[in-house]
């Protein structure tokens, strides 16, 4: 089975409205992906009729601390009540709120041991909303070069959460390009996850631009994938290096594999 290929709009065709990148992506057979979403027009979003795969389930908020964990579970409510007027998928977190550039609020330069169960209970918690809203969260790793003091942000940190409260509502947003920045291997930690992988998102290293621009070999990346028997979404969460159409085909080759893989 093929992938379900997807893309962020807001690293594409950034001298462009949100919405005519969204109906690009859908025209070029794509689903959409949004970070930002507070600042875009989502009635126009919507009649663009693309397909929205994942958006960022929260604004504000922490895994970790009471004060945190409501503002969490408030936020991700209304970021619920938004992604339903698109049909979102997916609604994204990590371990702790991002403010400019992505950097965490707070950061830290460790976690507690306490920290751990009060990121679980806040993560029930999150399970619980979405079972009544009949939808799914995701949990992504980052890297600490690009995201220094985010707590819970390894790809291990998040496996062993989301694999300790094991619920359906729960998955793993495996961000590859993190992963290999964090930690390398990245096909033995995709086998790792594999049972509680929600999507997968891609952008080559160095750079962060689309496959092929970089170290990592999508390809073989691809095939271990498909090998092991995840056939779900792939989000290109990349910059393009050239046009985004040339980074989009790029993108949809590395991930287009014949039937004998």
């Amino acid at each position: 089975m093929a992938f379900e290929l997807a893309a962020c709009a807001e690293m594409l065709w950034q001298d462009k409205p949100i919405s005519w990148r969204a109906a690009r992506l859908h025209e070029m057979g794509f689903g959409v992906g949004l970070w930002n979403w507070p600042a875009w027009d989502i009635d126009a979003l919507a009649r663009t009729g693309a397909t929205f795969t994942i958006m960022n389930g929260y604004l504000q908020g922490r895994l970790a601390d009471a004060e945190g964990a409501d503002m969490l579970l408030a936020s991700a409510a209304e970021a619920v009540e938004q992604g339903k007027r698109l049909g979102v998928a997916r609604y994204n977190l990590h371990g702790t709120g991002l403010g400019d550039q992505g950097l965490p609020i707070p950061q830290l330069a460790h976690v507690a041991p306490g920290m751990w169960q009060r990121a679980r209970d806040t993560l029930h918690r999150i399970c619980d909303l979405a079972a009544r809203e009949g939808v799914v969260f995701t949990l992504e790793n980052l890297n600490l070069r690009d995201h220094p003091g985010c707590p819970f942000s390894s790809t291990n940190d998040v496996l062993e959460l989301v694999s300790s409260i094991n619920r359906p509502e729960l998955r793993i947003n495996l961000d590859l390009y993190h992963t290999q920045i964090g930690e390398g291997d990245v096909i033995r930690w995709a086998e790792a996850c594999l049972p509680w992988i929600g999507e997968v998102q891609v952008a080559d290293n160095p750079g962060r631009c689309e496959p092929g621009t970089g170290e990592m070999h999508w390809p073989n990346i691809a095939r271990a994938l498909q090998k092991m028997g995840y056939n779900g979404p792939v989000g290109m969460e990349a910059f393009a290096s050239r046009t985004p159409e040339e980074a989009l085909d790029a993108f949809r080759t590395a991930f287009t594999l014949s039937p004998q893989f």
